[in-house]
């Protein structure tokens, strides 16, 4: 199956490319693992990129780090025309499965409860309320990829990613306060995902495409919480962590470690799981195990595609390189 994947001089654009074994890369940066550059916004581009392919792997996107650099024209340009053309093109060349990936940005305000209120849980069910320009365009690309599947009956699965990206956290408070390592293992308990795991994730959501049709997805590694767990969550979560992954302490306070005091969110990703199979392998406890054992927490290929150039400046928002 000859697979276009966009947004392949990126981070997860180059995991998919480096392992699918017969993939088309298109972007519009240079890199190893593009062979077409150019602009998803710009249709001749995106029709040529069609000729040949049988799925689509949609992850160009301009995100939560361009914020600060980019136009909010430009967001639209790229998040939305740029799917529009690729869905609609994607018809025209009769392309069999397309995926989209999304973010769990798109949840916006939904994520961030009150202090008097639990921990928010968050599934598929959650009605986003973007909070910028980024979730704003990948809503209305979502909206765009169900129009399309209804109006034309091509496969489209949507993927909300979680964070996966190497990069130093955009707020400066929080690099302060926590060893890089140690904040990205902690943010596997609700709001991360290793590359690994999303590219395996995608590369189910190209096999179950055609059969399931139409499905959105939360793809962030598994949490060892519950849903019952939330409002502990709010008030102490070093404690529901301890009662879960009891090893925890002892690693973390060889390390110099801390734990975040709250978490005012989780992603649940049993929904994928569940209906596309996934089965992610990097997630908090195991990470803990790795980090017990000298070993990196984080998979090789997270570790070969590494960061992308972008860098906090000193206000804490990310620029491009």
């Amino acid at each position: 199956m000859r697979v276009l994947v966009t947004g392949s001089s990126g981070h997860l654009g180059e995991g998919l490319v480096r392992t699918l074994p017969d993939a088309v890369g298109l972007d519009l940066l240079e890199g190893e693992h593009t062979s077409i550059v150019g602009d998803v916004a710009d249709r001749d581009v995106v029709r040529a990129a069609l000729e040949g392919v049988d799925a689509v792997i949609h992850a160009a996107t301009l995100h939560k780090p361009h914020v600060g650099s980019h136009t909010r024209q430009d967001f639209v340009d790229t998040n939305v025309t740029g799917t529009l053309n690729l869905l609609e093109e994607a018809v025209a060349a009769g392309v069999s499965r397309f995926v989209f990936t999304s973010t769990t940005s798109a949840f916006g305000r939904a994520l961030t409860p009150d202090d008097r209120r639990p921990a928010a849980w968050i599934t598929e069910d959650v009605v986003p309320i973007p909070r910028n320009v980024y979730g704003v365009t990948k809503t209305s690309a979502e909206g765009l990829c169900e129009l399309v599947h209804r109006d034309h009956g091509l496969p489209v699965l949507i993927l909300r990613t979680s964070r996966f990206f190497p990069e130093a956290d955009d707020r400066d408070e929080v690099r302060q306060a926590y060893d890089d390592t140690n904040l990205k293992v902690n943010e596997l308990l609700y709001r991360r995902v290793d590359l690994q795991d999303a590219v395996d994730a995608h590369r189910l959501a190209l096999d179950r495409a055609p059969e399931l049709g139409f499905d959105r997805f939360i793809i962030s590694a598994t949490t060892p919480f519950a849903r019952e767990d939330a409002p502990a969550l709010h008030e102490d979560a070093p404690a529901v962590v301890a009662r879960h992954v009891p090893r925890y302490e002892e690693v973390y306070a060889q390390r110099g470690w801390r734990m975040f005091p709250r978490i005012e969110r989780v992603y649940d990703n049993a929904r994928a799981r569940e209906r596309l199979g996934w089965a992610p392998v990097w997630d908090f406890a195991h990470a803990v195990e790795r980090v017990a054992a000298g070993e990196e927490p984080r998979s090789d290929l997270h570790r070969a595609v590494g960061a992308k150039g972008y860098h906090a400046a000193t206000t804490g928002v990310y620029t491009t390189r």
